[in-house]
Parts: C-alpha cells; structure tokens; sequence
C-alpha cells in the first residue's frame, strides 16, 4: 500500500491537504455517487488519523512543558479508543 493511500504512513500536513482538496471535490458536485462516496469516506478516515496525530502531538508538548525546561521527550501512554 502506498503513502498516499495510507493516511498512518503520511504526514499530517499531507493528509490536511488531502482533506482539503477532497471537501472542495465533493462541493463541486461533479462526481459520481459512488465516487463521492468512497471520497466521503477517505475525508472521514484523514480526518481521524489527523486528530490523533495532532492529539498526540500536543501530548508531547504536554510532556515538554512539564518537565520544567528540560529537553528530553518522554513517552506517553496512548489510550484506545
């Protein structure tokens, strides 16, 4: 599978413009139902992996700030949804 059908395997930015390019697609109304469709459900995928990385991103800030200056990353716990 390549990057750009794994939304795991690409960078948030990446999936951002993914996502924006797919939204203006479907505002179109040009497509196919089922086009859309499918479309549709690759917006809501990048959408979610988006927000855990950018979940996870925060997290490490999280993790910065507490450590009162100090510049070392620790690792957090993720939790399952």
């Amino acid at each position: 599978m390549s990057k750009q059908n794994n939304p795991e395997e690409i960078g948030f930015e990446q999936a951002m413009e993914e996502l924006e390019s797919i939204v203006k697609a479907l505002e179109e109304g040009d497509m196919p139902l089922e086009t859309s469709l499918q479309q549709f459900e690759r917006a809501v995928l990048l959408s979610r992996i988006s927000q855990k990385k950018l979940q996870q991103a925060e997290q490490k800030v999280q993790v910065l700030l507490q450590q009162n200056g100090s510049e070392t990353l620790s690792d957090f716990t993720e939790t399952s949804e």
